[in-house]
């Protein structure tokens, strides 16, 4: 496993809740990521988070990691969700909310 590879294994693998991103949840750098630092903030839901855009090896070893090619990226209890669509949508049907409650994930707010 390579250096990059053993970080994001550790993120996913030590946070209940972890995105990876491109800015920081203060300060967003793209669209898709705003949205759904919005939606976790929304939900009141504690999170880490990693900004891709400070290192090549992190956006590309991300994409590797996940198999999926754009970022955000969100992963709950180590569990790959989506991205900025799949977790609008999931929010939307109150499914990631549900999501989360079953992974032991507070969630304050319900859509």
């Amino acid at each position: 496993m390579t250096d990059i590879n053993a970080f994001i294994d550790e993120k996913v693998k030590n946070n209940d809740v972890f995105l990876f991103m491109k800015g920081t949840p203060d300060f967003p750098q793209c669209g898709f990521s705003g949205q759904v630092v919005q939606i976790l903030s929304y939900l009141g839901v504690d999170y880490d988070s990693a900004n891709v855009l400070e290192s090549p090896e992190l956006r590309d070893g991300i994409k590797a990691y996940s198999n999926w090619p754009t970022i955000p990226q969100l992963y709950v209890k180590g569990e790959f969700i989506g991205g900025a669509d799949i977790t609008r949508e999931m929010f939307q049907s109150g499914e990631l909310q549900q999501h989360l409650q079953k992974a032991g994930i507070e969630v304050k707010q319900s859509a």
